[in-house]
């Protein structure tokens, strides 16, 4: 329980560290929030939650001031105009390829499977009746059309790129078991679904964090 507490701690002060960070970053791209935006949104969250006195009343149940809730709003706001800044360069389109895979606990099993691929065997079906992969089985394995850094398994991701439409490749290990992987088309300027989107905006944003925690200088005194 004292190790829980004690990692549960650092989470909590990692977290508000990050945020002084990003404020930081803000203050020096001169990227601020005004007291007309928090004005307004404190204005519409008080209409939607009902009237000043709900608002009041819900501010005291969760212990927090009126100017607790401003200071936090702020931060929130702050971080999603950097987000937005830091990410407004992610493309909407990239290279993708459409593929398909079957993964199996074994490699003995996945050769297997190879085997009767290579012998003319449908992917789909192999897929449907194999695949421990219960999001993709039900469609033949199919993964859609992804880009670069998207996939969990970055061993897959790979080998799908390496492909061409039609290929098939040999047996990959993963951190999930061992895969076969064939990509049915490739499309080198595809738009990007909003879940790939999303994702790419994401990676990109903590990628731009983690530089903000390699440039500082921190001290801990907890």
């Amino acid at each position: 329980g004292q190790q829980m507490l004690a990692q549960a701690s650092r989470q909590v002060l990692d977290v508000m560290i990050e945020q002084v960070l990003i404020e930081q970053a803000a203050a020096r791209e001169k990227v601020t929030v005004t007291d007309g935006e928090l004005d307004a949104i404190i204005q519409r969250d008080i209409e939607e939650g009902g009237g000043a006195e709900k608002f009041a009343a819900w501010l005291q149940a969760n212990g927090w001031t009126e100017e607790d809730y401003r200071k936090r709003l702020r931060s929130q706001l702050l971080t999603s105009k950097m987000i937005e800044r830091v990410t407004s360069s992610v493309p909407t389109t990239a290279e993708q390829v459409h593929a398909r895979h079957i993964l199996v606990a074994t490699e003995a099993e996945a050769q297997s499977i190879l085997n009767q691929l290579l012998a003319g065997a449908d992917f789909a079906t192999l897929a449907q009746q194999y695949s421990l992969d219960e999001a993709t089985k039900v469609n033949g394995g199919d993964l859609g059309f992804f880009p670069r850094g998207i996939l969990l398994a970055p061993e897959v991701e790979d080998a799908a790129f390496s492909l061409q439409p039609g290929q098939i490749s040999g047996v990959i290990a993963s951190q999930f078991g061992y895969h076969i992987v064939q990509v049915l088309e490739r499309v080198p300027d595809y738009p990007l679904s909003e879940d790939a989107l999303g994702a790419l905006r994401d990676r990109a944003f903590r990628q731009w964090v983690d530089e903000l925690w390699k440039a500082a200088t921190i001290e801990r005194y907890l």
